[in-house]
């Protein structure tokens, strides 16, 4: 078997050149916080604060801190009980969130820019009397993100962090794609979530990587930062390269007490980790990886981690590798490879980078094509949008054009190929297994009869039996080809090179499967359709 570490794209058209995240809710008496607060902000904005503190100890004890969008009393359970533990555990509402005051621009506030809530926060315990002098802070999707836009503000007392499913970049990791506004996430997260109608035109306004998203872009912060981390992600999560890249950027760039001290966490998940019913793992899509998916070979939860950190308790953590990772490989075929934890020292882990090359008449092989004068032609119609099925998404919807249930995972594609719009690439049937495990990239070659559009490009594991299951995808906004920070159209009828970031993956593709690659013109409602007029 061997180890991939990019698939890449090149001529004709294209060529690829023991953890469970929030343990479940007690079901003892609910918790009752301590005290209620209203904490005031340098501005003078006050947000609610709920306090939970131990029974027993004291006077003073360590703090874990959670910062919320979604209702502080929401989290009494996960949180609040964690007092028991022998923390002072403070949950919060983020600025204009429930019963907090001020305007709720999402994150703007959490920062280093002109108010910085998650700072004013910590300085406000430290001067507290159950307060011991040492913060830890934790959460995952949003409160992931206030932990991200805490982090480079040095913020005193503070000494780990725990970050889960998090975006440390909003424009990169969350709100666009590869110049593409990752539509249904921006629009159904702030709209569902009832958040101030100018979030979302704070986010349509700001198509480039501005000044508004450089402040929201803690990976440029990095050697700012001097906090221990765990960087918890899935190979399904809606966030998942902004896992892989806040880890990359604080344990290889990050200050002093950040560089080498970071934890990388990677499972075959989606945004809500790992998911078991009887201890049995629920589906990802349309597949169901083993048990061993669901936790790590060595130990990192919450409670582990903090009680190493902020009580001095020798838990183990600090000798756990610095990343797990699960490999993921085909299910349901007895002695598949895959499908287990590996470890490294560092990400990416040691890989041959290896093209693939696609083929004028479909095919897909490691060896280069004999003329470059081969093409693939098809017709890219922006009323009908090839649709989204599964990949690394945050919320479920009805499928485009088809109403069928859609969540994050793998499904199998076969339908989608057969679109006309839809042009696909496969391997013969594989003589031996091969991994692939680290950054995906297809480099494109194109001719367009517009001054922009989209490209679309879907691995997948294609079975014996025929299903062609998704593995990673991406998409490119030509017009953002040459820097996410200016517009370069296309000249109609002329060859342009463009490349598509798939994101990452760890997967085996088993002996007698083949690969596929697809290429379409759009991913709705993953990406916002493109119409083809070089704006918006």
């Amino acid at each position: 078997m061997r180890r991939l570490g990019h698939l890449f794209a090149t001529r004709l058209c294209l060529c690829f050149t023991g953890l469970v995240v929030g343990a479940a809710a007690s079901q003892a008496a609910e918790p009752k916080a301590n005290l209620t607060t209203m904490v005031p902000m340098k501005d003078g904005t006050r947000l609610a604060t709920d306090v939970y503190l131990p029974t027993t100890g004291g006077p003073q004890w360590p703090v874990r801190l959670v910062r919320t969008p979604y209702g502080r009393v929401n989290y009494n359970r996960e949180y609040g009980a964690k007092a028991e533990r022998g923390y002072a555990m403070v949950v919060q509402d983020m600025r204009g969130r429930f019963d907090s005051e001020g305007k709720d621009l999402a994150f703007i506030d959490c920062g280093w820019g002109h108010n910085q809530d998650g700072l004013d926060t910590v300085k406000w315990i430290l001067a507290q009397s159950w307060c011991n002098g040492k913060i830890g802070t934790e959460g995952a999707s949003a409160m992931g993100i206030t932990q991200c836009m805490l982090a480079p503000t040095d913020p005193p007392g503070v000494v780990a962090q725990y970050i889960i499913v998090a975006a440390p970049s909003l424009y990169h990791h969350a709100s666009y794609v590869s110049g593409a506004l990752r539509a249904v996430l921006v629009d159904g997260w702030l709209t569902g979530g009832g958040f101030d109608p100018d979030n979302v035109w704070l986010t349509c306004l700001h198509p480039f990587s501005d000044g508004h998203w450089h402040d929201l872009n803690s990976i440029a912060q990095a050697p700012r930062i001097k906090l221990p981390a765990v960087h918890f992600g899935g190979w399904y999560d809606v966030f998942l390269q902004g896992t892989i890249d806040g880890f990359v950027s604080r344990h290889n760039d990050g200050g002093p007490g950040a560089k080498g001290k970071q934890k990388l966490i990677v499972g075959p998940w989606g945004h809500g980790g790992p998911k078991a019913d009887s201890g049995l793992p629920k589906p990802m899509g349309e597949l169901t990886y083993p048990p061993n998916s669901l936790k790590t070979p060595f130990p990192c939860g919450g409670d582990a981690w903090f009680d190493f950190y902020l009580k001095g308790i020798d838990t183990g953590v600090e000798k756990v590798p610095a990343v797990q990772y699960y490999t993921m490989g085909a299910v349901g075929e007895e002695d598949a490879p895959g499908n287990e934890w590996q470890t490294a020292d560092n990400w990416p882990v040691p890989a041959e980078p290896t093209p693939f090359y696609l083929h004028a008449d479909r095919g897909l092989s490691r060896k280069a094509p004999e003329t470059a004068n081969g093409r693939q032609v098809f017709t890219y119609d922006p009323l009908d949008p090839a649709p989204t099925r599964g990949g690394c998404l945050l919320l479920s919807w009805s499928e485009y054009g088809t109403k069928r249930k859609v969540t994050s995972g793998t499904y199998d594609q076969r339908d989608i190929e057969q679109r006309p719009d839809v042009i696909t690439f496969t391997t013969e049937p594989l003589a031996e297994s091969l991994e692939v495990t680290g950054r995906l990239t297809a480099r494109l070659f194109v001719v367009s009869d517009r001054i922009d559009t989209d490209f679309a490009v879907k691995l997948t594991d294609v079975y014996p039996d025929g299903r062609s299951l998704n593995v990673a995808d991406g998409l490119a906004r030509c017009r953002y080809r040459k820097g996410f920070d200016r517009l370069t159209p296309l000249e109609p009828g002329q060859p342009a090179e463009i490349e598509v970031d798939l994101w990452s993956t760890s997967m085996v593709f088993n002996k007698g499967h083949r690969i596929r690659v697809a290429v379409t013109g759009s991913n709705y409602p993953r990406f916002d359709v493109n119409p083809n007029t070089g704006w918006p």
